[in-house]
């Protein structure tokens, strides 16, 4: 594909106006689609604009980031949950730029949480608890993305090696028992209390959580440490069996390995990412180059003409049979919309590595 720095930061503007203009607003109670709330797909969606003021060092970006949280950060604090920590990530980055004092006590606040009251499960692992549910003894995918980046990334901020270490662990545990031995691909989630993998589904975003959590904790982290090996191992592994279930059209089905299921946008994003980043880093082989480029160009495809991002598959909570992965409706969302930020800006990077 072609790459070109100042059309794919039109392009990135596009997705980010499309999100905070109108219709995300007049959708802001039907679905995901909206940036009016404190939760994990507008969390998502800050972090990739967060990575997009860093890529563009564009003043309007940056202010739009500055005005949110100066606007959310003075409401009452939310509850403590898996999927409300997601908004911290880009948070405590962008404290790491400004050292606004303003944002220390709650980047602390939200750190001490995760790491000294957030329900564990057997082990030590974070269990998925949201707002609705505690989910008992559960593991699944997309923690990693939600809760651990953010605690690895405030550790490291503020000298927190215990943090730090904490995170890593988070990394480990999540693959030793949703990381499939057999395939290398990921279950959506494990439960400890009956000892196995619900449905067994190997659902693409969830894989696309670890693609894209992995590299930017290994980004963050030296290579030589052991757990970042280990990481990186199961990186390789899963981006192996990814390279053999990508379809002709670039994307990745939303049962990565049932074919008939449909094509979905944000893991194809999310995917893209991962490898495109994993291998410019040379945590994967370049041989991975082309299935990267491939995935990325079918997302730019799916972006419509007013910056919305198609094809993308809703919320979806733990799924107890395949059906219910099928079953999942289909239309724009903040987390769509900001995985593909991340993506775009990955190919900003190959367009300037490139001159």
């Amino acid at each position: 594909m072609t790459l070109d720095k100042a059309e794919l930061k039109k392009l990135s503007d596009s997705v980010l106006n499309m999100l905070r203009g109108e219709r995300a607003e007049n959708e802001a109670n039907a679905g995901h689609l909206t940036m009016e709330n404190w939760e994990w797909p507008t969390g998502v969606a800050l972090y990739g604009i967060w990575k997009t003021y860093e890529q563009t060092s564009d003043a309007q970006t940056l202010a739009y980031l500055t005005d949110w949280y100066e606007r959310w950060l003075a409401k009452p604090s939310p509850h403590h949950n898996v999927n409300s920590v997601a908004p911290m990530l880009a948070l405590t980055c962008l404290y790491e730029r400004t050292h606004n004092p303003a944002y220390l006590p709650h980047i602390e606040s939200w750190a001490n949480w995760v790491a000294n009251e957030m329900p564990r499960t057997e082990f030590g692992g974070l269990q998925h608890i949201t707002v609705w549910n505690k989910h008992y003894q559960q593991l699944w995918a997309d923690t990693l993305f939600m809760t651990a980046l953010f605690l690895l990334k405030a550790g490291l901020t503020l000298s927190r090696a215990d943090w730090v270490e904490d995170a890593k662990y988070q990394f480990i545990i999540h693959i030793k028992y949703l990381q499939d031995k057999r395939t290398g691909l990921w279950t959506h989630g494990w439960t400890f209390d009956l000892r196995h993998s619900f449905a067994g589904a190997y659902w693409a975003r969830g894989n696309a959580w670890f693609t894209a959590a992995s590299v930017e904790m290994l980004s963050l982290l030296p290579e030589h440490d052991a757990a970042c090996r280990f990481i990186i191992a199961a990186l390789r592994d899963q981006a192996h069996a990814l390279w053999k279930l990508q379809r002709e059209s670039g994307l990745f089905t939303t049962l990565l390995d049932v074919e008939e299921t449909y094509e979905e946008t944000s893991a194809t994003a999310a995917i893209a990412y991962g490898v495109l980043k994993g291998a410019r880093l040379r945590y994967l082989s370049e041989t991975y180059e082309e299935m990267g480029f491939a995935a990325a160009s079918a997302v730019i495809g799916k972006i419509a003409p007013d910056g919305a991002v198609n094809g993308v598959s809703g919320g979806t909570g733990m799924g107890h049979d395949l059906e219910h992965y099928k079953k999942i409706k289909v239309a724009p969302t903040a987390y769509g919309q900001g995985l593909t930020f991340l993506m775009l800006t990955e190919l900003m990077t190959w367009a300037e590595r490139r001159g």
